[in-house]
């Protein structure tokens, strides 16, 4: 265990202490979100980052020792464990590198090298590589020996001429050099520096076949495997998957026919032997170029698009996370009156309107739309929805029909408007329109939970209570849908999907404890993602409540069935009780830290509500007055900021984009156009972004600033609102290039650079390509990435 401390505190560049601490409270069945933020003091002030990066590379090195042990023990019942075998193996790194130095130990079916070794060959083949001036014809007679039959009258191995003799000398040879474990990494590692991933078109496959055009990048494709990016990666692989293209590592020189390839000299290299002329060098050389072509090209292939697979999932989980933390973090409306929009165009759009704490009060289904096109029935039958609840917000889900259903949305509003002047001689508070993401709306609907939660309402009218619901609060509504439905990744469905569902739930979870939870109001979804409180709890959180009424304080979570001290210990700082019995209680003040806050409130002697948001008098405190040797000085000022700003939300505030009128299709889209937009996707090579039109834009990373930009998170996120002017637009093929460099770029000193000829990354070296017609612009790529993403 002290090796697997003294790495994860090398690999995470902090102190083996601070390490040893968190395993240790890891271990114990505390939580990532628990841990950061009350055992600060503990861990040395580990960030939910670097926690959750502990937590990971834990469970792998865990799983490395233990099979470094069963390793250990097979040789050794082997009788083959040497003290050079054994240090090699207790420093093996990686899972990879363990198995190579294992391979020549693990049992395998009886290949040709063990077959020619049974027979008594191995001398020769010692011999001949040792002395390659022995002629191998000269030397086999002596191994020559009558062909043999099986059991079942079958013939056996047969080495009765000296032809099958030299064959069982490069078996041999070519068995032992491809089991080496030292030569595999390093041609591995060449390979892996400068080999190249070449994809080519399948024979045979329809050009104009919509499915294969899709991949009409890759058809003439390669590029150093070291430095492909993780979307051609993925590109390439899903293409294989559908048998529509051909990939293969190649080397970076291809050899002349009838001659060597770098591959075979490497080999040479590596076994200290050249071919010198003598009698048995065209024996060894055929031994190299076997062990390369036969036992080691494919093997390394496939290891290197393990690797590559790996490394480029990594990133895609890595982008889909990110944008799911920024669309749960997104700025919630608050407790407003919302009615929710489900577009539709023959099925009618349908309706929902939930009151401010989000409790469904009513639904209806109109016909705005083709066929009936009842666009004067649909605005009565809205208006008096909007009247009758007091609505104040109108979210729009943005499929098919948004548009057009936001323009109806848009006249309802002036209507309400111009009747209320008519009527009462002045305007209403003005109705604001949403159009919000509805992605994982209908998984929602159809899910066993909403089936509970709306059990008399029809599955369609449950999504627009979904829409309306997500805009008062995107983090509370969209914990109810499962993490890869929401859909703002890449190539999810190609990808590792425990990696993916492991990395979205720590998302999910560090979203909700850090904004924290209403004990009182929140859902069973919810409550389970809380520090602690597993699903069985949550349910039994909300019977408690059903039962009992509100919950007054944290101290009566400990009456909810199956809620231990354990349990109340890492979830009771994330659950706040508003308006209860303790202020505090509404605070992410710990309840094992109320004696400090006790302190607090005999040192200035005013009771703990009218210490709360009162920050000038609480910044005059000194923490060390308060600490002790349980609470620290750490504890003590996230205690005194969190009075400062009880129950703050680390969330954003509301905005709303607006849309341009008359802009409702791609059509409608003219070169220089300025549009505000919500960005609804983030990738590495560029940000895309809804602009009501049915089909979002694409800003390239060379479009989102005058300066270098290395990836595009560093300027936009998920959720924000963003001005854009349109750079071009191809209708045929559904793409829009947009730029957020509205003005001119400002002068530089040391000359004019700036994103405008420079890829995603700082690594990436354009791909070597058969020579094709020249593209109508620089983002072309980029918009067929994200239609291969996005399936």
């Amino acid at each position: 265990m002290q090796q697997i401390v003294r790495q994860l505190a090398a690999e995470i560049k902090v102190t083996e202490s601070q390490v040893r601490a968190a395993v240790e409270l890891l271990d114990g069945g505390a939580t990532v979100p628990f841990i950061a933020r009350y055992r600060k003091e503990v861990t040395g002030g580990l960030d939910d980052v670097q926690l959750r990066e502990l937590e990971a590379r834990l469970v792998y090195l865990r799983e490395l020792e233990d099979r470094r042990v069963a390793v250990l023990k097979s040789i050794d019942e082997q009788g083959k464990l040497t003290d050079a075998l054994r240090a090699a193996i207790a420093a093996a790194p990686t899972k990879q590198e363990l198995e190579d130095i294992y391979l020549p130990f693990k049992q395998k079916r009886r290949t040709k090298g063990q077959i020619a070794k049974e027979f008594g060959i191995e001398p020769l083949a010692d011999k001949l590589l040792a002395d390659p001036t022995l002629d191998p014809h000269a030397e086999a007679q002596a191994f020559c020996q009558p062909a043999t039959t099986l059991d079942d009258g079958k013939p056996g191995p047969d080495f009765s001429t000296t032809s099958a003799v030299l064959d069982g000398v490069r078996d041999i040879l070519s068995e032992r050099w491809a089991e080496d474990a030292v030569l595999v990494q390093s041609l591995r590692e060449w390979l892996w520096a400068e080999g190249l991933l070449r994809s080519k078109k399948v024979e045979g496959k329809n050009e104009s076949d919509p499915e294969v055009a899709k991949f009409r990048d890759y058809f003439e494709y390669d590029e150093p495997i070291g430095r492909v990016p993780s979307h051609r990666a993925l590109a390439v692989f899903r293409g294989r998957a559908l048998e529509i293209l051909e990939a293969k590592l190649v080397l970076p020189v291809e050899p002349e026919p009838g001659q060597p390839s770098i591959a075979e000299g490497k080999i040479a290299l590596h076994l200290g032997w050249s071919h010198q002329g003598r009698k048995s060098d065209d024996l060894l050389r055929k031994c190299v170029a076997w062990t390369w072509r036969v036992k080691l090209s494919l093997s390394t292939e496939r290891d290197l698009f393990s690797r590559l697979r790996e490394e480029a999932e990594k990133v895609a989980i890595k982008v889909f996370a990110d944008n799911l933390r920024d669309l749960l973090l997104a700025a919630p409306a608050g407790p407003r009156a919302v009615m929710g929009l489900d577009p539709g165009i023959r099925t009618g759009v349908k309706v929902a309107v939930v009151d401010r704490t989000g409790k469904l009060v009513e639904t209806a289904t109109v016909y705005p739309h083709e066929p009936r096109r009842d666009w004067d029935g649909s605005l009565a039958t809205l208006g008096r929805l909007c009247m009758k609840h007091g609505v104040q917000l109108i979210a729009i889900g943005n499929g098919t029909a948004s548009r057009e259903t936001d323009k109806l949305a848009a006249e309802l509003i002036k209507l309400m408007q111009k009747q209320a002047v008519d009527q009462a001689g002045k305007a209403l508070p003005a109705i604001e329109k949403i159009v919000v993401s509805e992605a994982g709306a209908s998984v929602y609907s159809a899910s066993e939970y909403a089936s509970q939660e709306m059990p008399d309402v029809d599955v369609s009218l449950r999504g627009a209570a979904s829409i309306a619901r997500r805009l008062q609060d995107p983090l509370a509504e969209l914990v109810k849908i499962e993490p890869k439905s929401i859909g703002v990744g890449q190539y999810q469905h190609d990808v590792n999907q425990s990696e993916l569902a492991r990395t979205l739930d720590a998302v999910v979870e560090d979203c909700v404890n850090s904004v924290g939870v209403d004990l009182n109001t929140a859902s069973a979804p919810l409550l389970a993602r809380v520090s602690g409180l597993s699903g069985s709890v949550a349910k039994a959180v909300v019977r408690w409540r059903e039962q009992h009424g509100a919950f007054r304080n944290r101290k009566q979570l400990m009456e909810v069935s199956g809620l231990g001290a354990k349990t109340f210990e890492q979830a009771a700082g994330f659950l706040r009780i508003r308006d209860g019995d303790n202020p505090l209680d509404m605070t992410g003040v710990h309840p094992e830290t109320y004696p400090v806050v006790e302190q607090i409130m005999e040192k200035t002697g005013k009771p703990v509500a009218e210490l709360m948001g009162r920050a000038e008098m609480l910044k005059t405190l000194k923490p060390e007055l308060f600490a002790n040797e349980k609470f620290g000085v750490i504890t003590v000022r996230d205690i005194l900021g969190e009075l400062e700003k009880p129950g703050r939300d680390p969330r954003p505030d509301f905005k709303v984009a607006r849309f341009n009128e008359g802009v409702e299709d791609i059509a409608d889209l003219k070169e220089g156009m300025v549009l505000e937009g919500t960005v609804s996707n983030v990738a590495q090579f560029g940000a895309f972004v809804d602009l009501g039109v049915h089909q979002d834009g694409l800003v390239h990373v060379s479009q989102l600033s005058h300066k270098f930009v290395n990836d595009a998170r560093e300027v936009v996120k998920t959720g924000d609102i963003v001005k854009v002017k349109v750079l071009e637009v191809d209708a045929a093929r559904k793409r829009i290039s947009l730029s957020m460099k509205l003005d001119a770029a400002p002068a530089r000193r040391d000359g004019p650079r700036d994103n405008r000829f420079e890829g995603a990354g700082r690594g990436y070296a354009p791909p070597r390509r058969a020579a094709e017609p020249a593209q109508p612009s620089a983002m072309a790529s980029a918009f067929a990435k994200l239609q291969q993403g996005k399936r």
